[in-house]
């Protein structure tokens, strides 16, 4: 008989563990997982916050629309950012990356009239030879990650001056324009809301409850301990009606931003690879112990190098999307954005010591960033207050880390 213990779960024959298996899982689940639910409340409060001081401007379906648009660029470089931060390293130079790849692209466009496609493909590759360039010096050469990128942000950032004069360089292809700036079409020309979108939504719930049922019923075929039943409706319930309001915002405006659907792609792509690969899981063992895992013969170089070129790729990516939202690419794209996605990662549950952190956290995090500068420039506040929230932001997600550090110890 299987003696281990723990709190409000069951087996699926539905004996229990607690005398009241759904509150007590309800309180375990919200005392293990207390930093993910703290941040997700601090998004909802500041949504709420927002919109009671813009009389309801912020939650109107145009404004919320723009906001997950606008979110997406530093949203792709936390995907990345929170993959290097759990393995022990920081990434200084992704702002200005942004910036060159965009320069790049807007410079390949305009200056020599290349069509969408090979640019994409261009860019692509010379983000990932950055982060070749970049993942040599760190895993081969044995170079502090943060000396590494803090040479590559001034570096890159002096390309980027190089590489558009100084000037702006618009305007871009209509068809690049569109991966920034437009929308999935209607099915129906005549139908008053987006049905391409609405259909989308219903499909990935549909999906993930798919999944999510097939995941427990997995567990409990092979033995593992599962939520009760109770509770894993209630997160199914929950997360579903989260989705459908993401997407019925969007689908009440415009539709879906092809960016956000690359967004929502990259985010289920690194939240498989970051928890079901073989090369995920050296990630989190390097940052949680690297000589436990060089001893345990994780190749750490190979998976240093790996996890920059991934960066890198990532980068390419951001500047593209940034650059075709803007329809142009200028010496200041970039600034700051490497700040805005470490500040990301370590709101979405990161650990700065390492060996910690989530995919999702990440995007909820740059969603956390990006709704503060939404709701101060629609209450045209001045810039210093963004910087400050921001700030105060980081510094109170940090205390949460220690406090649930603390806790567990």
């Amino acid at each position: 008989m299987d003696k281990r213990k723990e709190t409000g779960v069951q087996r699926e024959t539905g004996r229990n563990t607690a005398g009241d298996p759904f509150v007590t899982a309800v309180l375990q689940s919200l005392r293990t997982n207390m930093r993910e639910y703290t941040m997700v409340v601090l998004l909802v409060g500041i949504w709420l916050v927002f919109t009671y001081l813009t009389s309801g401007m912020f939650i109107e379906p145009r404004n919320l629309s723009n906001l997950f648009l606008q979110s997406v660029s530093v949203a792709v470089l936390a995907v990345g950012m929170v993959l290097v931060i759990v393995a022990g390293h920081i990434d200084l130079s992704v702002g200005s990356l942004v910036g060159l790849m965009g320069a790049i692209a807007g410079y390949l466009q305009v200056n020599m009239n290349m069509g969408t496609v090979p640019v994409i493909i261009i860019t692509l590759a010379a983000g990932i030879l950055v982060g070749i360039w970049q993942g040599y010096w760190i895993a081969y050469r044995g170079v502090s990650a943060f000396i590494v990128t803090l040479a590559g942000m001034m570096v890159f950032r002096g390309l980027v001056i190089r590489v558009t004069g100084g000037a702006t360089i618009s305007p871009m292809n209509h068809s690049f324009k569109e991966i920034g700036q437009g929308y999935l079409p209607k099915l129906i020309s005549t139908s008053p809301i987006n049905d391409s979108s609405a259909l989308l939504g219903l499909a990935v719930i549909g999906l993930y409850v798919f999944w999510q049922i097939r995941l427990r019923k997995n567990r409990v075929k092979y033995g593992f301990e599962v939520p009760d039943r109770k509770l894993f409706g209630l997160r199914l319930a929950v997360t579903s009606l989260v989705i459908a309001f993401v997407f019925g915002i969007m689908t009440d405006y415009m539709g879906i931003p092809y960016a956000v659907l690359i967004l929502m792609a990259l985010t289920v792509l690194f939240n498989f690879v970051a928890e079901k690969t073989v090369f995920g899981r050296h990630i989190y063992a390097i940052g949680g112990n690297k000589e436990a895992a060089r001893f345990s013969g994780i190749n750490i170089r190979r998976t240093t190098m790996l996890l920059f070129i991934i960066m890198g790729a990532l980068t390419a990516v951001s500047g593209i999307i940034f650059t075709a939202r803007l329809n142009a690419a200028g010496a200041s794209a970039g600034n700051l954005f490497e700040l805005d996605a470490i500040a990301a990662a370590i709101i979405g549950g990161a650990s700065t010591m390492g060996g910690e952190g989530s995919v999702y956290g990440a995007i909820i995090g740059a969603l956390v960033m990006a709704s503060i500068d939404n709701g101060l420039s629609l209450m045209n506040a001045d810039a210093s207050l963004q910087y400050a929230a921001k700030g105060l932001i980081l510094l109170f997600a940090v205390w949460v880390d220690i406090a649930s550090r603390k806790r567990a110890a």
